[in-house]
């Protein structure tokens, strides 16, 4: 692959997708059609494609447009699910987190410090059962077999220390703190882009905007949603990945919603912050706040656990009281609260709950923040095979398994999933990472092919220019994402494949350059 060009076969375009979706409903039988882009989907079409199958798939709207975009960009070990009982659930996370971080993604996925603050709140015990946790933790890891220079050991650290580490944390009464280590993405919404590259290179169609009308076990009846046109893809397996929507594709899947909200502030009022911070939520015994620094002058605090019983909206809003809520466990440990106008974004996640309760539904008190995180996949009588549950730390295990069950319930001779060691568009050992002449931030987004984007600013040095004051992505990623990445609209360039849009004010201020460069690149598209 040359420095200036995109893994062969990966790009994603305007131009492919009309093709592409053109052949995929002229009456040809896929092997598999995959319903849902979003992380879990992107990985069974990937799975698919690589052990040799011929695969479709389709999403009503963009690359990780539902809750794969949404998440704390967590790549964790399954930590909480210790306290629970939940072992398998643990473990599983543990595994999938290290084949993400040492062989899959490790452009993407890195070790985040964390610090838990001893304040005078944290009581003595809480502060043996945390220590206790974060020694398990590591144990998982050990389990996983994920090496100590990937994720670091946890250790005490001295009010100094901790001072230093969480500069924004009261001084008045600090103990110490605990510092623990665990995976984080990049942006979850770029591993889900970097997932459906590699399907594509591997000879799936990825076609975004096409919704998915009606499913049987041989098909789908879908609609163009850039033309209104409505067709049929044809398939001998079908796998439903449609998230918080599988429910409405499938029968007997009764889905429970739980709402995620994340505040956004600008890191300029928490100051520099080396490590995120775990803040325990009065309480409760295993749930904290966390504070998570992004790198592009943002910082999140998240999250809720909260079910969501009307309605399933496209984009969920955030309602004042998770915004209060959050407001008030941060304020908790700093040395000034951080008032409401201060919050300059918030978003919100539905987490795709399987509910196996008997008698639940609307109503039902049981918290959703009980409810297994396993995932499921289960067929339906007429041949669909649907996936949910889960998280986005263990997509691949979950399209595996989704992929297995197809095959099995349609009769398709299918290879082993190759995709434990299969690295994504863009991977690279990390001292081969570490080598590339290119910016750090660039090559934390693209991997190897930070050289190819950087290299677009020689076609055009304007290209080199941000987007808007302060925030660090260039136009050359926005001609990058549309020329290769399957951006179609300013949506999917301000929403997905950059986080602008997170913050209203930065969304707005940055549209005409994206619209710029939609333009500009639709007078050179075929």
């Amino acid at each position: 692959m040359s420095h200036t060009e995109a893994a062969p076969g990966s790009s994603l375009s305007a131009h492919r997708r009309g093709r592409e979706l053109a052949e995929s409903a002229d009456g040809r039988v896929a092997d598999v059609l995959v319903v849902g882009l979003g992380a879990t989907g992107a990985g069974a079409a990937l799975d698919a494609a690589a052990r040799g199958l011929d695969v479709v798939a389709v999403d009503a709207h963009d690359l990780a447009f539902g809750t794969s975009r949404w998440s704390s960009k967590l790549i964790h070990g399954g930590l909480r699910y210790l306290a629970s009982a939940q072992f398998d659930v643990a473990h599983e996370s543990a595994v999938e987190r290290g084949v993400l971080m040492t062989r899959t993604a490790p452009h993407l996925v890195a070790a985040q410090p964390f610090v838990l603050p001893l304040t005078p709140l944290v009581s003595r015990a809480q502060a043996a059962l945390a220590w206790a946790g974060f020694r398990a933790g590591d144990m998982l890891r050990v389990a996983a077999r994920t090496p100590r220079r990937a994720l670091p050991a946890p250790r005490r650290l001295p009010a100094t220390e901790a001072r230093h580490l969480a500069p924004a944390v009261r001084v008045a009464g600090l103990l110490g703190g605990l510092l623990s280590w665990d995976g984080r993405v990049t942006d979850d919404a770029r591993l889900v882009t970097a997932l459906a590259r590699t399907a594509a290179a591997h000879g799936a169609r990825v076609l975004t905007r096409v919704r998915a009308l009606e499913l049987t076990g041989s098909g789908a009846r879908i609609r163009d949603e850039l033309t209104g046109e409505e067709g049929e893809i044809r398939a001998r397996a079908v796998i439903n990945a449609a998230g918080v929507w599988a429910g409405a594709l499938a029968e007997g899947i009764r889905i429970r919603p739980s709402r995620g909200t994340h505040l956004v502030l600008r890191s300029e009022r928490l100051g520099a912050l080396p490590a995120g911070l775990h803040i325990p939520i009065p309480g409760e015994t295993n749930r904290f706040v966390l504070v998570l620094p992004q790198g592009d002058g943002r910082v999140y605090v998240g999250l809720t656990d909260e079910p969501v019983d009307d309605g399933i909206p496209d984009v969920p809003e955030v309602p004042e009281t998770d915004i209060g809520f959050l407001l008030d466990v941060v304020g908790s440990v700093l040395d000034a609260p951080v008032a409401r106008e201060e919050v300059v974004g918030a978003f919100a996640g539905l987490r795709p709950l399987l509910d196996t309760s008997p008698g639940a539904g609307a109503g039902d008190p049981a918290r959703t923040s009980d409810i297994s995180r396993r995932h499921a996949v289960l067929t339906s009588p007429d041949g669909v095979t649907t996936v949910v549950g889960g998280k986005l730390t263990t997509y691949r295990r979950m399209a595996q398994d989704a992929v297995d069950a197809a095959a099995e319930a349609r009769g398709l001779r299918a290879a082993p999933s190759p995709t434990a060691a299969l690295p994504l568009v863009g991977a690279a050992a990390p001292e081969r990472l570490r080598a590339l002449p290119a910016p750090r931030r660039l090559i934390h987004r693209y991997g190897t092919e930070a050289l190819a984007v950087h290299a677009l600013t020689a076609e055009d040095p304007a290209l080199a220019e941000p987007v808007l004051p302060g925030h660090p992505v260039t136009r050359a990623e926005l001609l990058w994402a549309v020329r290769h990445e399957g951006a179609l609209n300013d949506s999917d360039l301000l929403d997905r494949r950059t986080r602008i849009g997170l913050v209203p004010r930065d969304r707005a201020e940055a549209l005409p350059a994206v619209r710029e460069v939609l333009e500009r690149e639709a007078t050179v598209l075929p």
